[in-house]
């Protein structure tokens, strides 16, 4: 298991896989090259904190691990047997990134990223040791919900992918291992469908967007939060779904681009809660409200979520 850990980048989701990995043993070395990301990881860390400990995670076999913010990569990555980077969803900055961090660690070092959906196999071309790079594609928030990808990528060595299951699965997290590498991998994959669709029908004017929110919430996600889509074609009958297909497979929406919609809002400067208005407006403290209130309900559905888990 690896014990000693540099995470590369903090941004929106390093404070939290920081969190968690320091309760499950690890020592983090965490760097940003933006001051401000460091100061709100400081203090992110302790509410991340905070929310371990509503869900009773304890720290592994008793003694938490730690995190220290550091001035350089050099700093972060000396002495780390993982490496996780975690900057931004640009090709170029994460290969940059790869080119900072090789000639300072050793061949066996690990290094996976963070990557939303980038191809791993894009990733780590030109790397002098690409069999070490894997995919580690946290979901946020990182440290409340337990699912991980893990995604090889063409050149990556199978004992690699095999590490990086075994370590996610020794913090008592869930390890889901891609067979192939697509982009987006499959969490993605399956969200942006769904968001497809449902901005197309907002765009449409089928449906208002907080009707959708509800509709979805309220419907499939209630349901697909128990039960799995596979699991979900043995409950309804694959005889119903193949009927229903049929017919409305060709209806949805199939476009290939970005919807107008989100162009429009782009424009009008209307970027959601980061820019205080998107699909919906925000104050300061709606946000902050908002925030509890998710985090507070994430805690809750897993808690049930894990009572007497069984597959599938």
């Amino acid at each position: 298991m690896f014990r000693r850990v540099a995470l590369i980048g903090l941004g929106t989701m390093g404070p939290g896989i920081a969190a968690r990995l320091a309760r499950g043993g690890v020592d983090v070395a965490a760097f940003d090259v933006a001051p401000a990301a460091v100061e709100r990881a400081r203090t992110m860390l302790g509410i991340a904190a905070g929310v371990l400990d509503q869900l009773g995670i304890a720290p592994a076999g008793g003694a938490e691990g730690s995190v220290r913010f550091v001035a350089s990569i050099a700093e972060a990555v000396e002495g780390a047997d993982l490496v996780i980077e975690n900057v931004p969803e640009n090709h170029k900055v994460k290969v940059e990134t790869y080119r900072a961090v090789e000639p300072l660690v050793g061949a066996s070092v690990v290094i996976a990223t963070d990557t939303s959906g980038i191809p791993i196999t894009e990733l780590q071309a030109g790397l002098a040791h690409p069999a070490r790079f894997v995919g580690m594609h946290w979901s946020n928030p990182p440290h409340i919900i337990p699912m991980i990808e893990v995604i090889g990528g063409r050149d990556t060595a199978p004992e690699t992918v095999d590490a990086m299951r075994d370590f996610i699965r020794g913090l008592g997290l869930l390890p889901v291992v891609l067979k192939k590498d697509v982009p987006g991998f499959v969490e993605n994959r399956i969200l942006y469908a769904l968001l497809r669709e449902a901005v197309d029908l907002v765009e449409r004017g089928v449906i208002a967007p907080e009707d959708l929110d509800t509709c979805v919430s309220w419907g499939v996600g209630y349901k697909i939060a128990v039960i799995g889509p596979m699991a979900l074609l043995d409950m309804a009958g694959m005889d119903i779904y193949h009927a229903v297909s049929s017919f409305l497979n060709a209806d949805l929406c199939a476009r290939d681009d970005v919807a107008d919609l989100t162009r429009a809002q782009i424009k009008a400067g209307r970027l959601g809660i980061k820019s205080g208005g998107g699909i919906y407006d925000y104050t300061p403290e709606t946000i902050a409200a908002l925030q509890q209130q998710r985090a507070r309900k994430l805690v809750a559905i897993r808690r049930i979520l894990e009572e007497g888990d069984a597959s599938p």
